[in-house]
């Protein structure tokens, strides 16, 4: 009797199966109906003041768009979870209670102070006119009041529901909102905008966070986050995606290879610079190479940036577009492939053993060189870029380590800096912009980006130090910075 069991429901599924067929198939032809309903073009008016407005439908393209935005900012958010990895499996453990509240706080910092100015400093709205149209580039604008500097104001975080969404019942007064918040954006809402902006935002604290690991006072540093993220990051971004002076210029940098990475890199310079190395880095003016404490952790750390990076890239489309946002995932793919093969080969014949902390270092380089033109670029020039990222971050990490002399426990000022000029220039090497005129834009937008990200971070690095102190004492120092600022291990031993 137990064997013919399966066999009875089996033939009850198939019963109850066909019993409901036509239902089911009714169904599903009613929900096509509505999605071919709710793609149709088309807008309601409805009236305020006198006069009328257009109201927005949710079509389908609208939703997906939006939905495809927010779940990439939700990838970019996990990229903090990868850096706090990494960062504690490349440093000493002794400081990793330190490393995870600083990558903790700088999240919650970045959230804040990109909301209450961060955003509107960086799409301040710069005036735009439209020019004549030009049947060859099918049509141009010129930037009449694209410059260095405009704020919005505060007004962002005063918005709320009135915005956020749009009903058949809705009031014309929440019509008129909703239009307002969502022209500009095309495919998304305001909100998403700010989401998926804002997990962008911090990143560029966690670049220097590796860099100045093991040394550098809590306090000071969390300072130097907010200043850096709330001023410096917003400006600087506004100047090519706020459609400000270098956008003019016609500099391109897609996800941001100069304005995030290249920008959290020259902050790492400097702050480790104006912190100088570990005790025991350098011995008779030699590098001394201070081993990781974690490497299981460091390479969970890369895998989870290359998973949050399909966000920080494909997201950066700024559209669920099919074409385009494959076409990303695959370039991002190649180009990270590629770096973490290079480093590796290189670090084998060079260093005459396989190096897992230079292949690591090989997959982020490749990441950062292609996040610039990530979508102007095929499968072959990704790879091509992506290597060369994987060669330079290489001799990059020895040339600041025993030339410059400057102490990076986690290689972030040649992963993001170094690759991420490399990857800005490449724009104009490689793919639909190459050419000598886009090289020269490329060359304005790192030069300019430079100097202001170099002069802003010396002015504060040198008031913190001289006020707060920027380094902890050495006796904190060789204790650990978990037990000397938070009282507290990462890891028990005992019973």
């Amino acid at each position: 009797m137990k064997q013919k069991r399966p066999y009875l429901a089996f033939a009850l599924f198939a019963i109850t199966t066909v019993a409901f067929l036509p239902d089911m198939t009714y169904a599903f032809q009613e929900v096509a109906a509505d999605v071919a309903a709710a793609t149709e073009t088309g807008a309601q008016e409805a009236t305020v003041d006198g006069g009328t407005v257009e109201k927005i439908e949710y079509d389908a393209m609208f939703v997906v768009n939006n939905l495809w935005i927010m779940l990439a900012g939700m990838l970019v958010f996990v990229m903090h979870l990868g850096f706090a990895t990494l960062e504690s499996g490349l440093t000493r453990s002794k400081n990793t209670v330190n490393i995870l509240f600083k990558n903790t706080m700088i999240v919650c910092i970045g959230l804040i102070t990109y909301g209450i100015c961060g955003f509107n400093i960086m799409y301040p709205g710069f005036d735009t006119v439209p020019d004549e149209w030009d049947a060859d580039t099918q049509g141009q604008y010129e930037f009449v009041d694209s410059g260095f500097f405009k704020f919005a104001g505060f007004g962002f975080l005063t918005n709320g529901p009135e915005i956020a969404a749009i009903d058949d019942d809705a009031t014309p007064e929440q019509i008129t909102a909703f239009n307002e918040n969502t022209a500009g954006y095309g495919d998304y809402t305001l909100f998403t905008d700010f989401f998926f902006q804002a997990m962008f935002a911090a990143t560029c604290c966690t670049i220097v966070s590796g860099a100045v690991a093991g040394r550098v006072k809590l306090g000071t540093f969390l300072v130097f986050c907010l200043l850096f993220v709330s001023i410096s990051y917003p400006i600087t971004g506004s100047w090519h995606w706020g459609y400000g002076v270098l956008y003019r210029l016609d500099f391109y940098d897609f996800a941001g290879s100069t304005l995030v990475h290249s920008v959290g890199g020259w902050g790492a310079l400097v702050m480790a610079g104006l912190l100088g190395a570990r005790h025991g880095k350098y011995v008779d003016g030699r590098p001394k190479a201070i081993a990781p404490s974690n490497m299981p952790l460091a390479a969970i750390g890369v895998f989870l940036l290359w998973f949050g990076w399909f966000g920080f890239n494909g997201g950066s489309v700024l559209s669920a577009d099919p074409g385009l946002v494959s076409l990303v995932l695959v370039t991002t793919s190649m180009a990270a492939a590629a770096g973490g093969l290079a480093a590796a080969l290189i670090s084998t014949v060079h260093g005459g053993k396989p190096d897992l902390s230079m292949s690591l270092n090989g997959v982020l380089a490749g990441l950062v060189g292609i996040t610039a033109g990530a979508d102007l670029m095929n499968p072959i020039e990704a790879i091509i870029i992506g290597a060369i990222a994987g060669l330079i971050v290489y001799f990059a990490v020895i040339f600041i380590d025993s030339v410059v002399k400057i102490d990076d426990p986690v290689g972030a000022i040649s992963v993001h800096l170094v690759c991420g000029i490399w990857g800005t220039l490449a724009v104009g090497l490689f793919g639909v912009k190459a050419g000598m005129d886009q090289i020269q834009a490329q060359l304005i937008g790192i030069a300019a980006i430079g100097v202001f990200t170099v002069a802003f971070c010396l002015v504060v690095g040198l008031i913190l130090k001289f006020t707060m102190g920027l380094r902890v004492s050495p006796e904190e120092e060789m204790e650990g910075l978990d037990l000397g600022e938070h009282g507290l291990q990462a890891y028990s031993y005992g019973g």
